[in-house]
């Protein structure tokens, strides 16, 4: 018979409470922030990050109730908070990606950029965000997570951000005259969605780094 007291050791850490509920209040305080600009500008192409911001404050929600459960770890919450956590990046980067391409059509800026890459790029990011979502989770469920995660979000957070650093060196240097009236400030724009992209990219590295040291004892 199995010994009553068994259970998965599903982490080799003990989560904290605090920051666990920071990042709660925090991203739920972002998604309402975002809902109320959404629907006040119909920015419509910022549904998927307003849905990542709620996606990712539930994982957390999960982590914050592992962090009272050590060392009987319950499947439920750290199934909640891995795929969820995993699901906010790709959630997120259709919203920067569309940004992106909006102000290269605000400056008339399409021969300062590689067009057809970036759109390579959005391509093959939606498309690999399902799969990866999908091999992610099951190999979250069983401990093998390294080679799929390692080669996705900060790769292509990588490419993207090569993509908009060559649109912006290349415009000021040959500046269309959209570029030069044009009221909205591009320019601190492409800055935000750089911040942007290195903060989701170190978040990304941190976690290939969680998954390939924490190995999930079997049941």
């Amino acid at each position: 018979m199995s010994d009553p007291t068994t259970h998965c050791l599903f982490y080799h850490y003990t989560p904290s409470l605090a920051p666990a509920g920071f990042f709660v209040v925090a991203l739920l305080a972002a998604a309402l922030l975002h809902s109320f600009q959404l629907f006040k500008n119909r920015a419509w192409y910022f549904i998927p990050f307003v849905i990542g911001n709620i996606s990712e404050s539930i994982g957390y929600v999960g982590r914050a109730i592992s962090s009272k459960q050590p060392p009987n770890w319950t499947t439920g919450p750290y199934i909640t908070q891995s795929l969820l956590t995993l699901l906010a990046p790709t959630l997120f980067a259709p919203s920067i990606y569309i940004i992106l391409g909006q102000m290269i059509r605000l400056t008339d800026g399409e021969q300062h950029s590689i067009t057809r890459a970036n759109i390579s790029v959005y391509i093959t990011n939606t498309s690999l965000h399902p799969k990866s979502l999908h091999l992610g989770g099951g190999m979250m469920a069983t401990a093998k997570m390294a080679s799929t995660q390692k080669n996705g979000h900060p790769l292509r957070r990588l490419l993207f951000m090569i993509l908009a650093g060559l649109f912006y060196i290349r415009t000021p240097r040959r500046p269309t005259s959209r570029s030069i009236t044009v009221l909205v400030l591009w320019q601190r724009y492409l800055l935000i969605l750089y911040v942007a992209s290195t903060f989701i990219m170190i978040r990304s590295i941190f976690r290939i780094a969680e998954y390939i040291k924490v190995k999930i004892d079997r049941c």
